[in-house]
């Protein structure tokens, strides 16, 4: 079997405007919206890109929400 990497949705509220631009750019990070103080996007695979953009800010509350967590089993292969 193969683990297809997490897929997250993350809701992070910030003291202060958040680092959209950081967030925006972070590898594997995408559909982000901001509102306020809040920004909410989805983190495909590895949470390490996204945490390096909040370097520096104060977070207040963070939330993550898998979404989807199948595993795939690859096709056989045929032996000919």
């Amino acid at each position: 079997m193969v683990d297809v990497p997490a897929t997250q949705r993350v809701e992070v509220t910030f003291v202060g405007s958040p680092p959209t631009r950081q967030i925006e750019r972070a590898q594997g990070v995408g559909d982000v919206h901001v509102e306020g103080q809040t920004v909410r996007c989805v983190i495909y695979g590895s949470f390490q890109p996204f945490l390096e953009a909040l370097r520096g800010y104060e977070v207040v509350g963070l939330t993550a929400t898998p979404v989807g967590t199948e595993t795939v089993t690859p096709a056989p292969r045929s032996e000919t």
